[in-house]
């Protein structure tokens, strides 16, 4: 899933910012999800979020905003590196988005991607208001017929039967960033399932573009010893 947090300066502010040379600017942040268009929506699958701010901020330092878009308006004159701790409902876990707050635009947007192990059904579909989540099952899955036709080839430097071993080799947290490969760049025609209560995640590599079989190889083969 994809996020976006954007910062607007509003203006100048007239209170003195007690540093010479540095005037007091008001800025305002806010969150929202995009769907697969890139267009924002509310970032509905969260709680809260938790606004870590420069210590210099006093008791404004940490501000929690409990509905969307979770905005916060502050003024101040430095910029600095902030985080957003974002909850989630449905005790779906924490995450935790890095943030730096500059004044070289009047707006400015980050994109950050974030993934949700096993979202309860509640949190998944709220999840899917933003587009297919990872792992939904999508696509036709090849027949039998089809199967046992398949065998093992090396298309364009790919082997896909080692593509297959190096995926299930693979640490949990790159397992994690090749479901959101997966996701991002799929087509219609692949077939994907995620079996929520098993905790498993499906795909028909067969069923995948040549240009995602290309990018998960060059991946996977980073990250997975070659045999000797």
């Amino acid at each position: 899933m994809r996020h976006a947090l954007g910062t607007s300066l509003t203006s100048f502010s007239d209170k003195p910012s007690g540093v010479e040379g540095y005037p007091l600017r008001r800025w305002s942040m806010q969150l929202s999800m995009l769907n697969e268009s890139g267009d924002e929506i509310p970032a509905s699958v969260y709680s809260k979020a938790t606004y870590h701010l420069h210590e210099s901020f006093g008791k404004r330092a940490t501000q929690t905003i409990t509905s969307p878009p979770f905005k916060i308006q502050e003024e101040g004159w430095g910029e600095f590196d902030m985080q957003i701790v974002l909850t989630a409902i449905e005790k779906g876990g924490e995450q935790t988005l890095s943030h730096d707050l500059n004044f070289n635009a009047n707006r400015y947007e980050t994109k950050h991607v974030v993934t949700f192990k096993n979202p309860k059904p509640a949190l998944l579909e709220k999840l899917k208001e933003s587009g297919p989540v990872p792992g939904d099952e999508n696509g036709k899955k090849r027949t039998g017929d089809e199967s046992a036709r398949k065998k093992k080839r090396v298309d364009k430097g790919v082997d896909m039967d080692q593509l297959a071993e190096n995926l299930q080799r693979l640490q949990e947290d790159d397992l994690l960033q090749v479901v959101q490969m997966v996701h991002d760049h799929k087509s219609p025609e692949s077939y994907t399932k995620n079996d929520v209560d098993a905790g498993e995640f499906h795909v028909d590599l067969y069923t995948l573009p040549e240009s995602l079989i290309k990018m998960l190889w060059e991946f996977s083969s980073e990250r997975v010893p070659a045999h000797k």
